[in-house]
């Protein structure tokens, strides 16, 4: 774990707590586990799926009822991480405020960490 004692390692925002707790509820699902994987044209891509259990090798933080596990090789990348929902005239999902982020491609979907 890449925690810091006293301090979660991602935040989540009221507005992500909210959707996060609605669509927990869609399938009875225990929380949201995100991660990152290889891909996209800057190289990593955030991961997102609800899940049925909540992995004890996950980081685990709450909210407002909702539930966010971090996937243990992603915990260095989302450490500092805050979980947003927007909703904008053309779309709406959840946008990650990550200081870990060196470069994203124009869309947002894809993102690059320093040194890598």
């Amino acid at each position: 774990m890449f925690g810091i004692p006293g301090k979660q390692a991602v935040s989540i925002t009221d507005k992500a707590a909210g959707q996060i707790v609605k669509l927990m509820g869609q399938g009875d699902k225990k929380g949201l586990r995100i991660g990152v994987k290889k891909g996209g044209c800057a190289g990593m891509e955030y991961t997102m799926e609800y899940v049925d259990a909540v992995d004890p090798h996950d980081e685990t933080v709450e909210h407002n009822g909702a539930r966010v596990m971090i996937a243990p090789m992603a915990q260095m990348f989302l450490f500092g991480t805050e979980i947003d929902y927007e909703v904008s005239l053309l779309e709406a999902g959840f946008k990650f405020n990550n200081p870990n982020v060196s470069e994203s491609c124009g869309c947002g979907e894809s993102i690059k960490f320093e040194g890598m």
